[in-house]
């Protein structure tokens, strides 16, 4: 039985110690874009040429990206090599070509500049041995050491001692300490890297070759995508190898990202903080509604559609599914048409942009589906409400009570991609893919009526004019109001506050003041109190010296 992992938790996974006896039944092709420097493509294959998986089930590809000179296979490297030329050179190209000619259960990409320890490949292939959705990805570390002869790597017992000192992916390892081994990420993707990670061929024809279009962040984005099919992310500390002097990113970050953060942000909705307009659309919507537009009336679905569009969450596109290739172009009696419903909501959306008409759901790149019964209206916020619940619990799967009465449950549904793609490659014949998604995601049941779901007949028929756009410029305006009103008052304080100071500093003078004017009229009252003493001694003085008479009686 498939193991079934809960999130990006695959700690439950116990894979063999490296150099135990276990036997390894999976092919790896492992995948080499190259471009010039035939040196240190060498010194890779060298490398290769020297791993304790079996060679039997090794395969290496190199593809020459448009090198001049042409590169060639040096005499040291693994028995099943083979070069292929990319005959559009592009980096994305170069590695499309190699996962089409690779014939391995396992593709491992490594750059033509990393020289893999012997255990690499092993530590790699172990995992994928325990589930077919992992993607597994090698720790590096950047050396500027001189380049060594192939012979001295493919007979050395230490890589260490033609390599050291050398500096450590730091940014890798910050994101796994971070987050727990990865095991709590909310982008565990972010870790695929091209210079040295694996993943299982079967994910790959879920995912989708490389992006050509991408000309930087090829990585990242084709991370998203496997992420989106159902893959698993593990750092494996075991898996090392050296690269050959610094990353791209390393020698020029800033033009690096700030090319890749260009092409990324339209493709990746998991970086929502570089998605900073308020209501532009994206090649990848956060959130796809799906609404089938058989299923009732021109005014309910609509309706639907309108109050989609016009909530908080404008990071979203609407797919109408419907026999939309069997409507005629033109009706002799348009009234009487029974597709006439059709009709009008292909007339009345096709030139909306974020409304696409479909003949049935397809896979989606969108992290979040919400199946949406037409004739049911969602509230302002009410999409956004639920998204945030589904983030914020890391659920798979949140449904949301319309109706209840005989005919059933009449329920929205958000479905998280990733947990339905993975209960995809988990489930049995005939088993429910909710219970899969519950036991590894997790599932919940929200009350519609609570989070602003209305019927179509109870809602507005179109919602008011004041538009969710409208709403969040006033609400802007009214944050840079209160922030102006905040700074205002921010000074006024620290006027008071001067203005207290002034005052505390002249009740000091004033204390002072007082002080002295005390100790001064204690100082005269003492010499008052002398001077009445004096007058009290000259009076008795006066007394003593008159002449003394005896009165005869």
């Amino acid at each position: 039985m498939t193991p079934r992992i809960r999130g990006n938790d695959y700690t439950v996974l116990q894979p063999p110690a490296l150099g135990s006896p276990w036997t390894p039944r999976l092919r790896a092709s492992v995948v080499v874009p190259a471009y010039a420097n035939q040196a240190k493509l060498d010194l890779t294959l060298a490398g290769l040429a020297r791993q304790t998986y079996p060679a039997d089930l090794l395969e290496v590809i190199v593809v020459d990206n448009g090198s001049e000179p042409r590169l060639r296979l040096p005499e040291i490297r693994p028995r099943h090599t083979r070069l292929l030329v990319c005959e559009t050179p592009g980096r994305a190209r170069a590695r499309n070509t190699g996962l089409a000619a690779a014939t391995g259960d396992v593709i491992h990409w490594m750059d033509s500049d990393v020289v893999p320890e012997p255990e690499e490949v092993e530590a790699h292939m172990r995992w994928h041995h325990l589930a077919p959705y992992l993607s597994v990805t090698s720790y590096l570390r950047f050396t500027t050491a001189p380049l060594p002869d192939p012979a001295d790597v493919a007979g050395a017992d230490d890589l260490a001692k033609l390599f050291e000192p050398a500096e450590p992916h730091a940014w890798i390892e910050d994101l796994v300490e971070r987050s727990q081994g990865l095991t709590r990420s909310p982008r565990p993707f972010s870790i695929h890297i091209g210079g040295a990670s694996s993943v299982s061929a079967r994910l790959f024809e879920r995912a989708g070759p490389m992006d050509p279009e991408m000309i930087l962040g090829q990585d990242t984005e084709m991370g998203y995508r496997l992420a989106q099919a159902g893959a698993v992310f593990i750092p494996d500390p075991q898996a090392r190898a050296y690269h050959l002097g610094p990353s791209m990113r390393m020698r020029d970050s800033t033009p690096v990202n700030r090319v890749s953060h260009a092409l990324v942000t339209d493709r990746v909705p998991g970086y929502r903080w570089l998605r900073t307009h308020p209501a532009r659309q994206w090649k990848v919507p956060q959130v796809e509604v799906l609404v089938d537009a058989t299923a009732a009336s021109y005014d309910e679905v609509r309706a639907t559609v309108d109050g989609a569009l016009a909530g908080t969450v404008t990071d979203l596109a609407v797919v109408l599914t419907g026999p939309w290739d069997e409507l005629v172009p033109e009706q002799r009696a348009p009234l009487k048409d029974p597709c006439l419903d059709l009709a009008l909501l292909r007339a009345h959306y096709t030139h909306e942009g974020r409304v696409r008409l479909a003949t049935a759901a397809s896979d989606t790149l969108s992290p979040y589906r919400l199946r949406l019964p037409p004739g049911w209206v969602p509230g302002e916020d009410s999409i956004g409400g639920l998204l945030a619940m589904a983030r914020e619990r890391e659920l798979g799967l949140v449904s949301v009570l319309l109706a209840e009465g005989a005919e059933g449950v009449t329920a929205a549904r958000l479905e998280r991609t990733e947990a339905f793609s993975r209960a995809a490659l988990v489930t049995a014949e005939g088993e429910d893919a909710d219970d899969a998604v519950d036991e590894m995601f997790g599932t919940y049941w929200a009350d519609g009526e609570t989070h602003g779901f209305r019927a179509a007949a109870e809602a507005p028929a179109y919602m008011n004019p004041r538009t969710a756009y409208r709403k969040r410029v006033e609400a802007q305006a009214e944050v840079e109001r209160l922030t102006k009103e905040v700074e205002r008052l921010r000074g006024q304080v620290t006027k008071w506050r001067d203005e207290a100071g002034k005052w505390r500093k002249s009740a000091v003078e004033f204390r002072r003041e007082i002080g002295t004017l005390r100790r001064q009229v204690s100082t005269l009252r003492g010499q008052v109190s002398a001077l009445r003493h004096a007058q009290g001694l000259r009076g008795i003085a006066r007394g003593l010296t008159r002449p003394f008479t005896f009165k005869k009686s």
